[in-house]
């Protein structure tokens, strides 16, 4: 319970804190040195360029890597994304949505939030250890969103407005957040394999970094949300959450076990299997619907709805791992 209690009062902080500072901002209580969406962009690049890389870096250091079967990791990560994507078409199909409905429903089925919930869910419940394996199973997240998740949203658009695929396929390979994440990973790999001793300060280091680039990620969030109702998209919002915290799980984990996954290093990547496949629609899944002129309150009711489950997943998420 003081695992759950944790991670929950992170993200909820996190949240409010930045949403907090919008408010105060657009009642003129406070005045922010320099424009919100620099201070969301600032915070976004602390976390992901600094707090992150070193923190993953330390991580995967000591983490077990001599089992091969790990290399499926990050496809088993894919499939996932994938899956909820082609599932939240099948729904719209079977709700008869609109375009514009159906190109955010796929948004939110295919964005999960890994980044800034799923690893610090990985760190508290399952260690360095289990937050060493969150970024390998997300290798391929920024591919399937950008290579696969923006033109499959962009094909629902009314917009006339199109982004040719290779010049996004270009922006993706030149992105410093994916090359930092893939190059933390490598140095942490070779420093793992090369058997240098990791300093005891690491472990401080992480234990600090990892709960401090979540706060920094969800309040760049919460500068820009926008709450609006959801009972006009209940079906919607069911229905993601159904794919999110049980379809896709359900799927995922089987593929994992068939793999072998709960057999290594006491279930490990198993369980980190489990919990990153069983993450609320990431923010990143209202980016289509506001540049491709999809249904952007769908796809923020779909956000926040699933974000707001947690309360009940994480419990839920931690008795499964605590089972094995």
């Amino acid at each position: 319970m003081s695992k759950f209690i944790y991670s929950f009062s992170i993200i909820l902080f996190g949240l409010l804190l930045g949403y907090g500072v919008q408010i105060l901002v657009e009642r003129n209580l406070i005045r922010l040195p320099i424009q919100i969406d620099d201070l969301r962009k600032l915070l976004q690049r602390i976390a992901l360029l600094f707090l992150n890389p070193v923190a993953i870096i330390g991580a995967i250091w000591i983490v077990s890597l001599k089992n091969v079967i790990l290399v499926a990791l990050p496809f088993v990560g894919l499939f996932a994304l994938l899956a909820g994507g082609g599932l939240a078409l099948g729904v719209a199909r079977l709700l008869k949505l609109s375009p514009q409905k159906t190109g955010a429903l796929y948004g939110c089925g295919a964005f999960t939030n890994i980044g800034s919930i799923g690893t610090l869910i990985c760190f508290v419940f399952l260690g360095e250890k289990g937050f060493a394996l969150a970024p390998i199973y997300k290798l391929f997240e920024e591919v399937s969103y950008y290579g696969v998740g923006f033109p499959i949203a962009k094909y629902y658009s009314s917009s006339a407005e199109k982004e040719q695929f290779l010049n996004r396929l270009k922006s993706l390979v030149r992105d410093p957040f994916i090359i930092v994440a893939l190059f933390s990973i490598i140095i942490g790999g070779l420093l793992n394999i090369a058997g240098t001793e990791r300093p005891h300060i690491f472990k401080t280091v992480i234990s600090i970094f990892v709960p401090l680039a979540t706060i920094m990620l969800l309040a760049s969030i919460g500068l820009a949300l926008r709450f609006r109702r959801i009972r006009d998209y209940f079906n919607e919002c069911i229905s993601i959450s159904l794919i999110k915290f049980f379809i896709v799980p359900l799927l995922s984990s089987f593929i994992a076990i068939a793999l072998g996954f709960g057999k290594i290093d006491e279930g490990l990547p198993l369980k980190v299997v489990i919990i990153l496949s069983s993450m609320p629609v990431a923010f990143n899944a209202l980016i289509p619907p506001s540049i491709y002129d999809l249904d952007l309150d769908l796809a923020n009711s779909c956000w926040f709805f699933t974000t707001a489950l947690l309360i009940i997943v994480l419990p839920a998420l931690l008795m499964v791992i605590s089972s094995f």
